[in-house]
């Protein structure tokens, strides 16, 4: 079973910056292309960037031109680069695959963006 771990959320103001991270277990990293979601509250889960194994990266358009996934496959880890941070962005952040693996969702890193 993959487990997943994020961290690195936290409370920013509106135009700040925080970087996630999601570390993954079984050396599975390079094998799938991985995501970061996010659910705010009373939301349903949204993906909102895609990085396949090449490193290509898909973004929604939310949050197109102020995020950026990264992956280290030495690592098993996935990073969220958020930049210009909006009170929209406001959500529980969580990582897995693209399409994501059933069971295998981790407890999240809150992102509380003040305006």
């Amino acid at each position: 079973q993959v487990q997943l771990v994020e961290s690195g959320g936290g409370l920013v103001q509106s135009g700040g910056s925080l970087r996630l991270s999601c570390a993954t277990s079984g050396g599975i990293l390079s094998l799938l292309a991985m995501g970061w979601y996010r659910q705010g509250l009373g939301e349903q889960r949204e993906l909102v960037a895609t990085i396949i194994s090449g490193g290509s990266a898909v973004y929604a358009d939310s949050v197109k031109g102020r995020f950026t996934i990264s992956r280290d496959n030495a690592k098993n880890t996935v990073y969220l680069q958020m930049n210009n941070l909006k009170p929209e962005d406001t959500a529980v952040y969580y990582c897995n695959a693209v399409p994501m693996i059933a069971g295998s969702w981790g407890q999240g890193t809150q992102v509380t963006v003040s305006s």
